[in-house]
């Protein structure tokens, strides 16, 4: 499948996964794998994590004002964080409301407000984000979502605002969130997790309440941290012959074979959880390579854009599993 067509499914992409799993790192190189194949790029920080610009060569975290994270070879990614603080005021100005935003802040009020209703702080974040995406503010909107556990209450709270909120602004922005949420033309969630046990568990229990709970579309899964296939050397003749070739002492090649045959075993295990995975979730998998290096630079980020770019390659006539409710195809 074409790069361009993959990212071109939905006009916003919420990347979600267990703590840990690499889903900042995996947000940054899909914004890279896009940028590169020529569409424009708005990455959406919630949390203000440094890892992210830090991925792309530039320093401390984003901001709510968009800044242009570079990447190299011309292709250029905006970037911006959104609060639900911000996200009221600019709210509240928009709909000529400035005075009485500029009160809540003086006050100190606005945590107060912002707060008055359950799953209002993440309805104001949504609704900011459904803003962007029908004003076209870029091809593809990236949303780096916060981890698993507060990603499923992030995105059900429109739902639940929704049951509960017969009338009113609240419920008329919950509604506009659940359609943009249901719509895999404008929005769909790609998870992230390692090929491990306990990530592989929580990813497909966030897949179930994603279909159960919130009627969202799920993309393809980013299996990332995976080692690559490299030849055993107590198995591969040739391996074999080419280290009894280096004169080197028995205790090193001995350390060796260890050290190969500890990593076949564990790419083994990789190999029977991303199985695993796929008899679970019927949704194509995208893998990205263990690294080697302790931070996430514009180097990596190549590496890992390159490796998801050929993983689309790969999908012949896919179309995101829809998990939409209504029965909808």
């Amino acid at each position: 499948m074409d790069v361009t067509a993959f990212c071109r499914q939905s006009r916003v992409l919420i990347v979600a996964g267990k703590g840990g799993v690499g889903k900042t790192t995996i947000t940054a190189a899909l914004a890279h794998m896009a940028a590169r194949a020529g569409l424009s790029v708005l990455l959406i920080d919630l949390e203000g994590k440094s890892s992210l610009t830090g991925a792309f060569g530039s320093e401390g975290a984003l901001g709510y004002e968009e800044m242009d994270l570079v990447v190299e070879g011309g292709a250029s990614i905006r970037g911006r964080r959104l609060t639900p603080d911000d996200a009221l005021l600019e709210y509240l100005a928009d709909h000529g409301m400035r005075r009485v935003s500029k009160r809540l802040v003086s006050s100190g009020a606005i945590d107060v407000v912002a707060t008055a209703i359950p799953g209002i702080r993440d309805i104001l974040v949504l609704g900011k984000i459904k803003q962007l995406e029908r004003d076209g503010v870029a091809d593809l909107i990236l949303v780096d979502a916060p981890a698993t556990g507060h990603a499923m209450t992030f995105l059900s709270s429109a739902s639940g605002l929704l049951d509960a909120a017969r009338s009113g602004p609240v419920r008329n922005q919950a509604s506009d969130v659940v359609e943009m949420l249901i719509d895999p033309d404008r929005c769909q969630v790609a998870l992230v997790t390692l090929p491990e046990e306990m990530p592989v568990n929580e990813a497909v229990e966030a897949a179930e309440f994603l279909k159960d709970r919130v009627g969202i579309t799920l993309g393809p899964l980013v299996v990332n941290g995976c080692i690559p296939d490299i030849p055993d050397l107590n198995m591969d003749p040739q391996v074999a012959a080419d280290l009894a070739a280096v004169d080197l002492p028995k205790e090193q090649v001995a350390v060796l074979r260890a050290a190969a045959s500890f990593r076949t075993s564990r790419r083994m295990l990789q190999l029977e959880q991303r199985d695993r995975l796929g008899a679970a979730l019927e949704v194509p998998q995208l893998a990205t390579p263990m690294l080697s290096s302790d931070s996430i630079g514009p180097k990596e980020l190549e590496l890992l854009s390159g490796a998801l770019a050929t993983g689309v390659g790969t999908l012949t006539d896919y179309h995101a599993s829809s998990t939409r409710r209504q029965g909808k195809p």
